[in-house]
């Protein structure tokens, strides 16, 4: 410090005194202009994809259970200048999100008990997911949120589904996280994975009686999972959920659960991946 004093020393002896005079405050050091640094925007996309294996049943209400895939999609944050700015890093307050959600196509041929009803193909959602997370604890967050869905495939019109959620951090590798859901269908939805047309009920030789399903909710369900950071931005990921059809989805002849209600375990890896520039 004292070799910097005298460099300033002789740099102002050089100068005329007058020309300094305003700058030096009663203890002889000059004032100092704070000058707000530059941030720079960019466009920010932080997403994570992975794959895995899951246990389900074989189709909504079944009670034969067969091994799938399970694709890990998720956006972390979506940040463009000026425009938007969803995910991130905070915890708490409110939160914006995409959603998407898969239901796989069934096949009659793949099940005997469905002989006479026609396939369906696979429903593809694409929405947004619109939450509220408060602290319970320095390692605990709790929450409630909303999605809403437009299906495109076999169903087209509005899904989706409010549920609650509690996630604990227990290292900072580590998490667990358990919650519950209502889901939501459109009649269109109902009609082609629960309902039975005339024509289906004569030709399953009469097994199957006619069924009209209405719009509503069709299932409430419990999720359970864990996670955990094995290398930096690459994850493990387990999940369990048991899941309870209701109304016209538990009524339909089609649903061999209405009673025991289904479970569906997976397991995959996932990774994170960031765009910036």
């Amino acid at each position: 410090m004292r070799s910097i004093a005298v460099l300033t020393t002789v740099v102002l002896a050089a100068t005329p005194l007058s020309a300094h005079a305003a700058d030096f405050d009663a203890f002889g050091g000059a004032e100092q202009q704070l000058v707000a640094p530059v941030v720079e925007e960019k466009f920010i996309f932080e997403f994570e994809l992975g794959g895995g294996g899951k246990l389900a049943p074989g189709y909504q209400g079944a009670s034969t259970y067969k091994w799938g895939v399970n694709p890990i999609i998720g956006v972390d944050r979506l940040h463009i200048p000026g425009f938007i700015d969803i995910g991130g890093d905070d915890e708490v307050g409110f939160s914006f999100s995409p959603s998407i959600d898969i239901t796989g196509a069934r096949k009659s041929a793949d099940y005997g008990e469905l002989a006479g009803l026609n396939d369906v193909e696979a429903t593809y959602a694409v929405g947004a997911k619109v939450g509220y997370d408060f602290q319970l604890s320095e390692q605990v967050v709790a929450g409630v949120y909303g999605e809403l869905q437009h299906g495109f495939g076999a169903s087209q019109g509005i899904l989706g589904a409010v549920g609650a959620e509690v996630t604990a951090k227990l290292t900072p590798q580590f998490e667990l996280a358990g919650g519950v859901s209502a889901n939501y269908a459109n009649e269109s939805y109902m009609d082609k994975y629960f309902g039975v047309t005339a024509g289906e009920s004569a030709a399953s030789g009469g097994r199957f009686a006619a069924y009209d399903p209405t719009a509503g909710f069709k299932s409430v369900s419990l999720q359970l999972s864990a996670r955990y950071e094995f290398i930096p931005d690459t994850f493990l990921n387990a999940d369990a959920s048991y899941t309870q059809l209701i109304g016209t989805a538990a009524d339909s002849p089609i649903s061999q659960t209405t009673n025991d209600g289904s479970f569906t375990v997976g397991l995959g890896i996932s990774r994170k991946f960031s765009i910036a520039y």
